[in-house]
């Protein structure tokens, strides 16, 4: 008879579930059923609040919950604790806004389970750019408009350490995660990268939730538009000829005035 004192315990299985932008009707059937099955859930603070209520009401919640320049735990500290209960023997489902593999730090967690000797499986979600731009009707590619699409964050590691050279423009379309703060300094980036300042731009406010916002305006009024419209994280920025298709509140003229008034000023 195995003794339960000696025998080591082997290592629980750790999940990387992707929890999709927000609409509860877009995650997959095996993650609703790992959720509701989970005894030990870590969620990140964009999980809305109808997923979680999937979850057995026995079941522990984690929040570590991340907002800009200010995490409630460090990654290096999310890694640990799921390797932590998983050598336990405590499954874990960690549940991820979008998709746990585009820009969800999947990847760096996954390495720490594996690195322990911990078992892990990703369940892919729908990201939050598949979502959003879906629900504005905003087709990231298009043979018309746009035959390349790129997802970038407006904030990874520095913003001037990143090159994008190539990624916006004519053909192409540019998905901006992470950068409402720093919306002005993408605009000039771009435009310095010689990107037209008359290039369309959507931006994607809380995209499929029910207070979902969708506006439009040209690349140069970005940044001013991001202040005089409020926006508020998580948004994304799409750059490119596609935000023409969306179903979106046109705030451009603003910055038209303003442009037509200067020339009347310079002749």
């Amino acid at each position: 008879m195995a003794d339960p004192v000696s025998d080591p315990v082997v290592p629980a299985t750790v999940h990387l579930v992707g929890a999709g932008p927000g609409d509860p009707e877009l995650l997959t059937i095996k993650a609703v059923r790992l959720i509701r099955d989970a005894r030990l859930i870590v969620h990140d603070g964009l999980v809305s609040d109808e997923i979680l209520a999937l979850a057995s009401p026995d079941a522990e919640l984690i929040s570590v919950a991340k907002q800009r320049s200010r995490h409630s735990m460090p990654q290096e500290a999310i890694n640990a604790l799921l390797v932590r209960f998983a050598l336990a023997g405590e499954s874990v489902v960690r549940l991820k806004g979008g998709d746990p593999f585009i820009f969800g730090r999947g990847g760096e967690e996954m390495e720490a389970c594996r690195a322990a000797g911990v078992p892990v499986e990703i369940v892919p979600g729908v990201s939050a750019a598949i979502g959003a731009a879906a629900q504005a009707q905003l087709p990231l590619t298009h043979r018309d408009a746009s035959s390349a699409v790129t997802f970038v964050a407006g904030q990874c590691k520095g913003l001037r350490d990143q090159d994008w050279s190539g990624l916006a423009g004519k053909g192409r379309t540019l998905v901006i995660y992470m950068g409402v703060a720093t919306a002005a300094q993408i605009a000039d980036k771009l435009i310095a990268d010689g990107v037209s300042p008359g290039l369309p731009v959507a931006v994607l406010e809380n995209g499929t939730r029910a207070d979902m916002r969708t506006l439009r305006t040209l690349l140069a009024d970005l940044g001013d538009m991001v202040a005089r419209e409020a926006v508020v994280s998580p948004a994304l920025i799409v750059v490119g000829e596609v935000a023409r298709y969306a179903l979106a509140q046109d705030v451009l003229a603003g910055w038209v005035q303003r442009q037509e008034y200067g020339a009347e000023m310079r002749s």
